[in-house]
Order: C-alpha cells, then sequence, then structure tokens
C-alpha cells in the first residue's frame, strides 16, 4: 500500500509527465499552423501585389531567312551583267543572296529596339563573298501611349518609294526595279526619323506585310527625316544632310480590297568620293541629288498590281566629255500579280517591267545606266517555311563610266531562288 506521501509524488510525476506530453503534442500543431498562416499571409501579400515584369532581354525575339540563288540557266549573253546580283552572268553560280538575322523587342513600353545583321554580303569588286555586314540598328522611341507618333534613332530604311520599303523575304521579283533603288541602294543610311500613323492603320500595315499580301510594312502614314545621304554602311563625305517626306495611306474598301497610293521626296548633296572613281582623269565631288516619286500598291485579293515612277537629278558620268555632271534621271515600273491556292499551296505568278535612264551615284564613275528589263515568274510557297521562285527576264541594258563606255548587253536568262525563313 502506498503511503500519502507517496500517492502525493506519484500524483505529481504524473502531472509533470502529462504536462510534458501535451507540451510536445501541442507544439508541432502550432508550429504547423503558424506556418501556415505565415503562407497565406505571404501569398495575400503576393496577389495584392503588382505581377512581376519579365526583364527586357527576355522580350527580344529572333528570326531570320536565308536565300539561295542560281541565275544561269537558259543564258543567252554572259557577259550581261547586273549592279545588285554579282552571281549574274560569266563566272557566276551558286550564291546566298542573303542570310539575314533580326533581333528585336520592347526594351521599355515606349522604346522598341530592332537590329538585323546579313551574314551573306558581297562587297563590290571583291574576290571573296559571304561578308557579315550591319544591315539595320535603330531604336524606335513612342512618343505617346497608343504609339501614334514615333522617332527612329539609327541606320534604318530611308522612307522613298513602296519596292524599297518592302522587305526582301515578301518581294516578288528578285531584285528591285533600278529606277527607284538607285536612290538608296541597299535602301539604308544613318538618321533620324520622324513617323506617324492612327493606331488602327499602324495594325493595317503590320496585317500587310505578309508573303501574301507583299506589305511593306509599317513606315507611318507620314514621314519625315533627316539621314547623312551617301547609303548605308558608309561615312558622311560632306557637311550636308539629306531631308526626306513621305506620305502613303492604305485605303479600305467594303468588299476587302486594299489600295495604298503614296508620294515621297529627297533633296541633298551627295558626294561622290576617289574610291569610287576609275582614274584621276575622272573628277568627283559634291552633286545635287534630288528625286520625287509616286507610287501605287493594289494589294492581292486575288488581283494585285504595283507602279511606281521617279524624275530628278543626281550625278552621272557624261560619255562626250568624260566627267560627272548633275544630270536629269527618270524610270520606274510596272507589275501585275495574282494569288491564289492550291489545298495548302501559294502560288503567285508575276510580271514587271521596268525602265530608267540616268545616273547610279554609288556605283563607279556614277555610272550612266539606260535599262529596259522585263521579268516574268511565279512564287510556290509549300509551307511557311520554304518559299521557291523561277523568274524569266529579259533585259537590255546599256553603261558607260571611264573604263567602258557605251556598253550595251542585252540577253535573257532563268534565276531560281530558294528562301528559307525562320
Amino acid at each position: 500500500m502506498f503511503s500519502p506521501i507517496n500517492k502525493v509524488a506519484a500524483c505529481s510525476s504524473f502531472v509533470k509527465a502529462s504536462a510534458l506530453a501535451t507540451i510536445l503534442l501541442i507544439s508541432p500543431l502550432a508550429n504547423a499552423q503558424a506556418q501556415t498562416v505565415a503562407q497565406d499571409s505571404v501569398a495575400e501579400t503576393a496577389s495584392n501585389a503588382e505581377p512581376a515584369k519579365a526583364p527586357w532581354y527576355e522580350k527580344i525575339s529572333l528570326r531570320g531567312y536565308v536565300q539561295f540563288r542560281y541565275n544561269r540557266l537558259l543564258e543567252t549573253n554572259p557577259n550581261l551583267k547586273t549592279d545588285y546580283d554579282k552571281s549574274v552572268g560569266d563566272k557566276g553560280g551558286f550564291l546566298i543572296r542573303r542570310a539575314r538575322l533580326v533581333f528585336s523587342g520592347d526594351v521599355h513600353e515606349r522604346v522598341q529596339a530592332y537590329i538585323q545583321v546579313d551574314l551573306a554580303s558581297t562587297p563590290s569588286g571583291g574576290s571573296s563573298i559571304h561578308f557579315a555586314q550591319l544591315r539595320d540598328a535603330y531604336f524606335d522611341l513612342s512618343l505617346d501611349k497608343k504609339k501614334e507618333y514615333r522617332l527612329r534613332v539609327g541606320q534604318s530604311k530611308i522612307p522613298f518609294g513602296f519596292e524599297n520599303m518592302q522587305s526582301s523575304s515578301n518581294r516578288l521579283t528578285q531584285d528591285r526595279a533600278d529606277a527607284l533603288n538607285s536612290a538608296l541602294p541597299n535602301e539604308r543610311d544613318l538618321g533620324v526619323m520622324f513617323y506617324w500613323a492612327p493606331a488602327h492603320i499602324r495594325k493595317r500595315f503590320n496585317e500587310l506585310a505578309n508573303s501574301r499580301m507583299k506589305g511593306s510594312g509599317d513606315y507611318g502614314v507620314f514621314g519625315l527625316g533627316v539621314y547623312n545621304g551617301q547609303t548605308v554602311n558608309r561615312p558622311e563625305a560632306n557637311n550636308n544632310q539629306h531631308v526626306v517626306a513621305r506620305l502613303s495611306y492604305p485605303f479600305a474598301f467594303k468588299n476587302g480590297q486594299i489600295i495604298e497610293p503614296g508620294i515621297q521626296a529627297y533633296t541633298g548633296l551627295y558626294a561622290v568620293t576617289k574610291d569610287q572613281l576609275s582614274s584621276d582623269a575622272v573628277t568627283g565631288g559634291d552633286f545635287r541629288d534630288q528625286r520625287v516619286a509616286a507610287s501605287i500598291m493594289v494589294y492581292p485579293q486575288p488581283f494585285g498590281f504595283v507602279a511606281e515612277y521617279n524624275v530628278g537629278k543626281g550625278p552621272e558620268f557624261d560619255t562626250a566629255s568624260g566627267t560627272i555632271q548633275t544630270k536629269s534621271l527618270k524610270g520606274g515600273y510596272a507589275q501585275a500579280m495574282y494569288a491564289f491556292s492550291i489545298g495548302e499551296h501559294d502560288f503567285i505568278p508575276f510580271v514587271k517591267a521596268q525602265y530608267y535612264d540616268g545616273g547610279k551615284k554609288t556605283e563607279t564613275d556614277a555610272r550612266y545606266s539606260k535599262v529596259y528589263e522585263t521579268e516574268i515568274g511565279v512564287e510556290w510557297q509549300p509551307i511557311q517555311n520554304f518559299e521557291f521562285a523561277a523568274q524569266y527576264t529579259i533585259s537590255d541594258r546599256t553603261t558607260s563610266d571611264g573604263k567602258a563606255k557605251d556598253n550595251r548587253q542585252h540577253g535573257q536568262f532563268l534565276r531560281l531562288q530558294a528562301q528559307f525563313n525562320f
């Protein structure tokens, strides 16, 4: 039998043991409950906070295309060459005409970056091909929240002409027409551009810039800019900048057809530099360089039509005197096309005729050129990432510079091009 003292001691030990067990049992539950409350509090705080914004470098996209050509099938005159494709004519062969990479994205809600490089540039007169070269490097700064007013700063396309604005990945013919592209070979220069367009028209421009509609992209309803004037990747050679202005509007009709007329002009002084001269007998210098052009584009739905014509003045080699002079120029082109599909395969046959009479300021001695050319072809796109084009060219070209005066070449040849988009 327990004594009273022993009973009290036993009861005291039982109470202590029970209290300790209760503490051990309640403690994990309390900790778990506290942890749950803390997590709920963090979740509630996170739900009330603004969503985290992705850093700008995660918004940059990469895209591009590669064009692979062969130009010498059914060739009738190997001495017939062009200024824009060095693989046309004698000793021409397979060529990677373009290998473009484009990095673009919004680095801020009002700042867009755009950088394009070409990994297959072909220098004039060089013995090597496929040099990397910068094409675009600019930033668009939106001046309002709707992004209707923009400043474009850097190296970019100069807003002159419809076909010049059109990406080579969308263009039907393999080269741009001499008449307007002679104003801006490679289409770009260093400067500052101002663009304006209502938000719904900017959307329309972007919707039209695809492989079927063949749009030129978003260069505003109105554009105004100042640029060096020596063309892409060439330093300024005088103390005069060119000024350019362009007005273009895509009218949408009730039947779904869209027609885009445009007018554009530029003026400045172009410096024919020493590296452009064939000999010391020909003198360079600054020459008046100005043009005005009109454009009209009827988007292919299914029939389409585009035409442009420009007149102006620029440096030109004078055959009689053997000197470079400021002379008048003129020329343009017209192109008809028809878009249709067979199953999932898209086809656009086309015919284009062009004419140009004037100087080419960036060529040797500001070479005089007279061009009559007709191109007949078809573009086939079986899948989004591949296009194939066949084009039969009938050409008559007369050129004159310090090395070769009155050099007339005419002939025909079939051109093939495979384009891969990614």
